[in-house]
């Protein structure tokens, strides 16, 4: 049995490297054999040319690693208030009550609004970009930290109560370990919502980070430049977000689910 899922895996790994390589050669070779112009879609050796040189002129290397920063600090300040407010709502009704319609309104008004007053309050530093972050964070972690509180069984509190546990207790042993596999699948949605946040305040007002390169690359039409800092931005969320899955694996190596490969 151990055997036949190695082989699995090995074979789903050769399967995916496989469709890589044959992405990246239809990325190299389609757009001139369709007749694409360079500047709709550089081939990819364009591409590599404007990465290597952007390494060498455009500070790339520290471009994203001011973004990667704001971005982790925008994720760990997001799912902290999303936590505290998910459990606050979850075990007090009234605070719900009280609570719910503004939280719902800020969800609802649209993120990239924000990033523009952010920017006439704190003006153009990381604040902005953070903040912008952890507003589009907060909700998926809340939302799932809550329901999943509501989901325990009552009889299961009421049993615990009745042989004396304290509410601290109660939480501790079981509300907290039934929130965690819905906790973690809003921290995978948080992982990849905290670079779009990120990304929404350079573009808005910034003069550092891998958004204002995609600005600056659309407005020297340089197609290729674009492609670059798109990518980049794409491996700071895989990163997060391969860390959140090793983590996840690690806090839940009980459930049969997480030793298999997937999203």
């Amino acid at each position: 049995m151990y055997g036949t899922d190695v082989t699995g895996t090995r074979l789903m790994m050769a399967l995916g490297f496989s469709l890589f390589l044959v992405f990246l050669a239809a990325w190299q070779w389609a757009p001139g054999v369709m007749g694409i112009p360079p500047f709709i879609i550089p081939p990819l050796s364009k591409v590599w040319g404007e990465f290597l040189h952007m390494l060498e002129h455009e500070h790339l290397l520290w471009h994203t690693a001011v973004t990667a920063m704001q971005v982790l600090v925008g994720f760990l300040l997001g799912i902290l208030l999303g936590i505290v407010c998910g459990f606050v709502l979850g075990m007090s009704p009234t605070a719900e009550f009280v609570l719910s319609p503004y939280i719902l309104a800020l969800q609802i008004a649209p993120k990239v609004a924000f990033a523009p007053l952010f920017v006439i309050w704190f003006g153009y530093s990381v604040t902005p970009k953070i903040l912008v972050a952890v507003l589009i964070v907060f909700f998926p972690v809340m939302i799932n930290v809550l329901s999943a509180v509501r989901a325990v069984d009552p009889d299961i509190v009421r049993l615990a109560r009745a042989f004396t546990a304290s509410r601290l207790q109660v939480f501790w042993k079981i509300q907290f370990p039934a929130s965690l596999p819905p906790m973690f699948a809003g921290l995978r949605i948080a992982a990849t919502l905290a670079v779009i946040g990120v990304l929404v305040g350079e573009l808005v007002g910034g003069n550092t980070g891998l958004g204002y390169l995609l600005t600056f690359g659309e407005g020297a039409g340089n197609t290729a430049m674009v492609f670059v800092t798109i990518i980049m931005l794409t491996i700071v969320g895989l990163a997060l977000y391969g860390v959140i899955v090793l983590i996840e694996g690690r806090v839940l190596h009980w459930m049969p689910s997480r030793h298999h490969p997937g999203i």
